[in-house]
């Protein structure tokens, strides 16, 4: 009972946090938006903002109340919507992160580079990208509704997985595989396609760096451009997501092969899956200029 008051208002104190800081980001970049310079990074943060505070809505609400006990006030409907977009809001994660990272690569890429050309116009232009990015993982998750329910509506024998509030019931394995492949495939490519955006814009920062040195080497005034500046966010956000991503895949995987089954190893996993939705808002705050100034003028 102890432990659960203790994960309850760890939950509640996260999640209250991930979201302040997430709403700020999201309001501070639409203020950005609305300005006469509309960057597609911009655009792409505002939606990354927008998926992390569906995420701890969806994740961190659900989990503080289950942890206080009050399990009935989500029924079957309320579990069923709540896990769907909780799994939409992590496919869309990963999605929005990649996109990002490739964006930020094509925009420090030299013009008349094949990178370069690729530069979108205009920050519209990103949003059939979005779009796509909630087709498909709304896709993915369809399977979900029709295997979940609430806690009190079940017997202890009539599930196979707990999630505290929510019960997956069995289902057609032929139709699990399908949609587990096709969650592995979505996120082998967009963390592919992000391991080798990120690669370039890795080397594309050294160049810029050793044309740093060349330039005080030679006695000469240099100021980073703020694409530069830029990129390196980027980048950390991407270690960020991948931090976050690969440490829960390892728990998860103890998990499943009974490696660790008490009540902390549980707990930690949870708090790893609204881990980045947490810490990248404060990311953001702390590596870009503007969100500092107007973190200073509240």
């Amino acid at each position: 009972m102890v432990l659960n008051f203790v994960k309850g208002t760890t939950f509640m104190f996260l999640t209250g946090l991930g979201i302040t800081g997430n709403t700020f980001v999201l309001v501070s970049y639409i203020c950005v938006f609305r300005g006469s310079e509309k960057k597609p990074i911009h655009l792409i943060l505002i939606h990354l903002a927008l998926t992390n505070i569906l995420m701890l809505f969806t994740k961190g609400t659900p989990r503080t109340i289950a942890s206080f006990g009050l399990r009935k006030l989500l029924g079957d409907i309320g579990c069923k919507i709540v896990v769907y977009l909780e799994r939409v809001a992590r496919g869309l994660s990963i999605c929005t992160t990649s996109l990002l990272t490739v964006v930020q690569d094509i925009i420090i890429s030299p013009r008349a580079s094949r990178w370069g050309r690729l530069q979108p116009r205009s920050a519209w232009h990103v949003l059939p990208l979005l779009l796509f990015c909630w087709i498909l993982n709304s896709s993915i998750s369809t399977n979900l509704p029709f295997y979940i329910k609430n806690t009190n509506s079940l017997n202890t024998s009539e599930f196979s997985e707990s999630d505290n509030y929510c019960y997956f019931i069995p289902e057609n394995w032929i139709i699990r595989s399908i949609f587990i492949a096709l969650m592995v495939l979505r996120d082998a490519v967009f963390q592919g396609v992000m391991g080798l955006a990120s690669g370039h814009m890795v080397f594309l920062l050294h160049k810029h760096h050793q044309h740093v040195l060349h330039l005080q080497t030679s006695k000469l005034l240099h100021r980073t451009p703020p694409e530069v500046k830029a990129a390196k966010s980027v980048f950390l956000l991407m270690l960020c997501f991948l931090f976050f991503y690969w440490a829960d895949c390892c728990v998860s995987l103890c998990s499943v092969f009974s490696l660790l089954k008490d009540y902390v190893s549980g707990s930690a996993h949870e708090f790893l899956i609204i881990g980045y939705a947490i810490v990248s808002p404060f990311l953001l705050i702390h590596r870009d200029g503007y969100l500092v100034e107007s973190c200073r003028a509240h």
